[in-house]
């Protein structure tokens, strides 16, 4: 990280997810999801933070950018920023690439870059989705990020969009979805320290797991 960190994303990404989120992603989430959340407080409301949520569809990076009410960077594979008139849009909107197949650590600098920039950034907790939502194998990533760039870990969950769009289905379903965000957890101390990197994720995980038990 560098010594000065900017205290806000790009203007242009901040104009791009507020005309996203009010026309296309609050709408759905509202009326069609019936949603519900809880815990928009919590979420800092500048500088560079680390979002980590259980992940179960490929809804939930939309979602939970639109809940936590700033725009969340997420990782996207290397092809789609190939595509001429797509790559300038992702990347404007927090997309950063990483190539597939690639190494740890080259995701962790991506991610740290972008910190350094101002956004936030997400991390689905364990990696890839899962069929109900639980995190049965949370990943070392998110901790190690957080703690190399010393920003606070916010713990999101998001409960129903499992069900949303169940496999062979051409269309969402009106299903209802939760989401619950909360309070900053402090970041590891040392990006070394496994024994620590352990149990922060642990903790976050929990505190993931606890919201989600809440459901509805």
């Amino acid at each position: 990280m560098n010594d000065i960190q900017q205290q806000r994303e790009p203007k242009i990404s901040l104009a791009l997810y507020h005309l996203f989120k009010w026309s296309i992603v609050n709408p759905m989430l509202r009326a069609y999801f019936r949603g519900h959340i809880y815990g928009a407080e919590n979420m800092p409301t500048s500088g560079p933070v680390l979002v980590v949520a259980n992940h179960a569809s490929d809804f939930d990076p939309p979602i939970v950018s639109s809940c936590v009410r700033r725009p969340v960077a997420y990782m996207t594979k290397q092809e789609l920023f190939k595509v001429p008139v797509l790559a300038p849009a992702i990347r404007a909107y927090g997309a950063y690439p990483v190539q597939r197949g690639g190494s740890a650590r080259g995701a962790i600098r991506a991610a740290l870059e972008q910190l350094d920039q101002g956004w936030a950034v997400g991390v689905f907790l364990q990696g890839t989705r899962t069929p109900d939502g639980r995190i049965p194998d949370p990943k070392l990533g998110a901790a190690m990020i957080a703690a190399k760039a010393q920003v606070p870990l916010v713990p999101v969950s998001l409960w129903g969009t499992h069900r949303i769009l169940p496999r062979g289905a051409v269309f969402p379903k009106p299903l209802p979805v939760t989401v619950r965000i909360g309070q900053p957890i402090t970041p590891p101390s040392s990006s070394k320290d496994k024994a620590e990197l352990t149990a922060v994720t642990q903790y976050c995980c929990d505190r993931i797991h606890a919201m989600h038990d809440l459901a509805r």
